[in-house]
C-alpha cells in the first residue's frame, strides 16, 4: 500500500505557481479601472466639450480583453500588455499638456497602464516558468 495514499491529491487552484492569482487580478482589475477612469474622465470628470465627449468610445477597444484576462487566456495577456501602450501614450500627453483636472486623471491613466503592462507582463512569465518546470512547455521550433 502507498504510504501516502492519506493524502489529498492537489486541486488545480493548489498547484497554481506563487504570485499567479495575484497578477492575474491586478491585471484585471487595472483593466477595470481603466475602462471606468476613461468613461468618467470623457463624459464627467474632464470632458472635453461641455456634456461629455464622443472621446468616450476610446474605452472600447479596452472591452474585448475584460473575458479573456477573466478565462486565463495566455493569448490575451500577451496582447493587452501590447495595447495598453496606446493608452499609456494618451496619458503622458494628456499628463504634460492638458490643464490641471484633466492633467491629474492622465497621471491616473498613466499609473493604471503601468500596473497593466507589468502585471501581464508577469502573469505570462510565470506561467512560462511553471510550464518548462513541469515539461509542458513547447519551444517555438526555430528555423
Amino acid at each position: 500500500m502507498n504510504q501516502n495514499s492519506d493524502i489529498p491529491p492537489l486541486s488545480p487552484q493548489d498547484a497554481s505557481p506563487a504570485g499567479l492569482d495575484m497578477t492575474r487580478w491586478l491585471a484585471v482589475s487595472s483593466l477595470l479601472g481603466l475602462i471606468a477612469l476613461g468613461l468618467a474622465w470623457e463624459i464627467w470628470l474632464a470632458p472635453l466639450r461641455e456634456g461629455g465627449s464622443w472621446w468616450a468610445i476610446k474605452v472600447l477597444p479596452l472591452c474585448i480583453p475584460v473575458a479573456g484576462l477573466l478565462k486565463n487566456r495566455m493569448y490575451t495577456y500577451r496582447w493587452v500588455s501590447l495595447l495598453v501602450w496606446l493608452y499609456f501614450t494618451e496619458g503622458v500627453v494628456r499628463a504634460w499638456s492638458d490643464a490641471w483636472p484633466s492633467s491629474g486623471w492622465a497621471a491616473l491613466q498613466t499609473l493604471l497602464c503601468t500596473t497593466l503592462f507589468v502585471a501581464c507582463a508577469l502573469h505570462v512569465r510565470i506561467r512560462f516558468k511553471a510550464a518548462k518546470a513541469t515539461g509542458n512547455f513547447v519551444p517555438v521550433p526555430r528555423d
